[in-house]
């Protein structure tokens, strides 16, 4: 058996570590790009009904009206949108990042047969959509 060169050893060691951290890096620091298409949280909702309405509240806290899309059709509502991440200045350190940044999607199963949708409003991170009922037919599930 032929000896080994510890600088020899060492040397390979080390650029197998680089290739390592070079895989990982690759893996799990994608350009935003490459995953927006995925949504990456929901956002919490309120459905509150009356006998005249009923009222949407999505909270989106930190998230740009202009960042926001809503589509209404027969089977419910979808807000989309993105919660852009702030930035860790270079001599920082995060101790603890909970709050969830980037695309988000929530779909609500909501019968909008019998209902006129009336008005949004963003206000304090929060967006409600108020929709008046046509007819009393009784309250709305959600």
């Amino acid at each position: 058996m032929a000896a080994v060169d510890p600088g020899t050893l060492m040397w390979a060691t080390a650029c197998e570590m680089i290739e390592r951290a070079e895989r990982l890096h690759r893996q799990f620091f994608q350009p935003i790009t490459a995953i927006a298409s995925a949504a990456c949280w929901e956002p919490p909702i309120d459905i509150i009904a009356t006998d005249s309405e009923a009222r949407i509240t999505v909270a989106l806290p930190g998230v740009d009206r202009d960042d926001l899309k809503v589509t209404i059709d027969d089977d419910g509502v979808s807000v989309v949108g993105l919660r852009r991440q702030g930035t860790i200045p270079r001599d920082g350190t995060a101790f603890r990042l909970e709050i969830p940044y980037g695309r988000f999607e929530r779909r609500i199963a909501f019968p909008t047969t019998g209902l006129r949708f009336g008005q949004s409003e963003y206000r304090d991170g929060c967006l409600a959509l108020t929709f008046f009922k046509q007819s009393m037919e009784g309250p709305i599930d959600g």
